[in-house]
């Protein structure tokens, strides 16, 4: 926790004890549905719950605003957000049920009201987001794919509606077959070694 407050320490009382939470919730629902690697339920904060947050170093929501996490898993970095941002409205796509259910069971137990969850393949989902998120889930080129025309053409933000990404490692060649894709470096925002080779990918839409 000490380290999501040395990066956002304006949080409020509630959104703390929202993500103190989120260890316990995840390491039991993690013995019995595998959505986190046992070595890294340890390093929660820092590999998944930070690092999801890295989109609000990028990006503050305003109230209303939609979002798509695509691939969600166990809920990153749709959960994350949803705390940080709670006017903000967050659908959580997966194909696989199984993982949804931890995400439910995570919204129920801190009492999450602006997540909802969707068993489906983000081309299927029928609505409009201003962003589509997403976590190391397939090439660039996929994600935009998947999501062409689910974004609404109204902006509400500088950061114009489109795709946010969080990528690792060596993305160049992935990057260069997409026109507008730009690369922010995580260390940019945080000092741990872990964020040393991981980007934030902005495709404008």
């Amino acid at each position: 926790m000490e380290l999501i407050l040395k990066y956002f320490p304006d949080l409020t009382q509630k959104q703390i004890q929202e993500f103190a939470s989120l260890q316990k919730i995840y390491s039991e629902w993690n013995e019995k549905i595998n959505v986190i690697s046992r070595k890294d339920i340890e390093n929660l904060y820092e590999r998944h719950i930070l690092h999801s947050l890295s989109i609000a170093k990028f990006i503050q929501f305003n109230n209303a605003t939609k979002i798509m996490d695509l691939g969600t898993g166990g809920g990153f970095p749709g959960i994350p957000l949803a705390i940080l941002f709670p006017d903000a409205r967050f659908h959580l796509v997966d194909s696989i049920g199984k993982k949804l259910k931890v995400i439910e069971a995570v919204k129920e137990e801190i009492g999450l009201q602006n997540v909802f969850t969707f068993h489906s393949r983000s081309e299927d989902m029928p609505y409009q987001y201003d962003y589509v998120v997403s976590r190391a889930v397939a090439p660039l080129s996929d994600l935009l794919n998947w999501t062409k025309g689910k974004y609404l053409s109204k902006n509400h933000h500088t950061v114009h509606n489109g795709l946010i990404c969080l990528k690792g490692g060596d993305i160049d060649a992935e990057i260069s077959v997409v026109k507008n894709a730009n690369k922010i470096p995580l260390p940019k925002f945080f000092e741990e070694d872990f964020f040393e080779d991981k980007f934030l990918v902005y495709c404008e839409q």
